[in-house]
């Protein structure tokens, strides 16, 4: 649904509730050092133009990077997804059930190899915004 020229804001938070947008707030204000170097380089419309979110609230979930416009989702792994991969297979697949991209980089390569990360981020957003079938607003 578009208002005035917008997109009302449930089509991207598809169904979070009230306590996960609240959530979502207070991690925007305590993001990790690799989230900061992250989002430093795709806020601003940096990447191909495109409207990246932060912190993002998504159905039960708060993703650390979010492109409506592209239908993709980024999410940067410290050293605790290690032991939690069954957890992060599911909330991807979950994800994707929505028709949403996740793609996954781990911290040190944003921290080691930042030009790499933003590189297959930019090739991802090419990729979906050629696809027929991507959610996004504009494009």
């Amino acid at each position: 649904m578009v208002y005035l020229g917008r997109t009302v804001e449930a089509t991207h938070t598809f169904g979070a509730s009230d306590n996960i947008k609240e959530k979502a707030k207070i991690l925007r204000k305590r993001m990790t050092e690799s989230e900061k170097l992250l989002w430093s380089k795709l806020r601003k419309r940096q990447i191909l133009g495109q409207y990246f979110r932060r912190q993002h609230p998504i159905s039960i979930y708060i993703v650390d990077f979010f492109c409506y416009e592209c239908s993709l989702v980024i999410e940067l792994d410290g050293e605790i997804h290690k032991f939690q991969k069954k957890e992060d297979i599911e909330r991807t697949s979950d994800l994707e059930s929505f028709g949403l991209k996740v793609i996954r980089f781990p911290n040190q390569a944003v921290f080691n190899d930042i030009e790499n990360v933003i590189q297959d981020i930019k090739n991802q957003v090419v990729k979906l915004k050629q696809s027929p079938f991507h959610l996004g607003g504009k494009g």
